[in-house]
């Protein structure tokens, strides 16, 4: 199957949790340790080691870097003298912790895996963590089948979730201090496993889809109104460049921690789509 997309940047072990902030492109070069943010016109620089493997990116409204440290389940906070820890979630999170979104307030909810995925332990459902900018956290959702990527609406008061292991994408109601209620199908993708999502102008989910090595772009109800190939498997995606209308996608052959670090088949791809990027992340 020919792929529709060009290289921005390639050699990585697996980037995932790409976000657009101040005019680059940031993600996580996870099995790397490394956060990373690459420029337009290719040039790449590492932000910072997280030695326990970077997933989800975001930033307070002071504009402070929060960073997922997957393997030790925390949230940590990059300020001027280096890492922080902002959160343990150990006791919330059932596996790695993995994708997380910030909203406006700096509140972030994080997902995490549940089981281990590379042991091919048998899938069972986990919990979608809410932690407030003072630290604090607690469970916003439970029985959620791999809450992996997360987007919220312009307005603030929709969140959606990747529910990788049941092929579907979730929606919640945000209330005023962060909690989630009215849980719903937003769109059930049967054969599809939807990774790192972000949003458009027009409420349409871009899914990163592994497997079948494509990004989506799907909208309330399960229409399919675009298909992106890539050549390998696509995990993550994000609408970005100057006038969001650039998604780039992270791909790679495996997810497999030991294959990642032994091929560095990780790539930033992009392609031009009509309709910008909206709200979060």
């Amino acid at each position: 199957m020919p792929h529709d997309t060009k290289l921005l940047l390639d050699g990585l072990c697996f980037p995932e949790g790409p976000r657009w902030h101040e005019g680059k492109l940031w993600f996580s070069d996870m099995h790397a340790k490394s956060v990373v943010r690459v420029g337009l016109d290719g040039h790449a620089e590492r932000v910072v080691e997280v030695p326990a493997c970077p997933s989800g990116l975001g930033w307070l409204p002071d504009g402070r870097l929060l960073v997922v440290s997957m393997q030790d389940r925390r949230v940590l906070r990059l300020d001027p003298e280096g890492l922080r820890e902002v959160a343990d979630l150990s006791k919330l999170a059932d596996f790695h912790c993995n994708d997380m979104v910030v909203d406006a307030h700096g509140r972030a909810y994080v997902g995490n895996f549940g089981f281990d995925l590379h042991a091919q332990e048998k899938p069972r459902t986990t919990s979608l963590a809410l932690v407030l900018p003072s630290g604090e956290a607690r469970i916003a959702a439970r029985e959620l089948a791999f809450p992996n990527g997360c987007a919220i609406t312009v307005d603030g008061r929709t969140l959606i979730v990747a529910e990788s292991m049941a092929s579907r994408l979730s929606a919640f109601d945000i209330a005023a201090d962060g909690s989630l209620a009215n849980r719903r199908v937003f769109a059930q993708l049967e054969g599809k496993i939807p990774d790192g999502i972000c949003l458009d102008e027009e409420g349409a989910i871009w899914m990163a889809s592994p497997f079948s090595n494509e990004c989506l772009r799907v909208h309330q109800g399960g229409r399919i109104s675009a298909t992106v190939r890539v050549a390998t498997q696509a995990f993550a995606c994000m609408l970005g460049g100057p006038d969001r209308k650039t998604l780039f996608i992270c791909t790679a052959e495996d997810s497999d921690p030991v294959k990642c670090v032994a091929s560095r088949s990780g790539r930033i791809e992009y392609v031009q789509v009509d309709v910008a990027g909206a709200g979060l992340p």
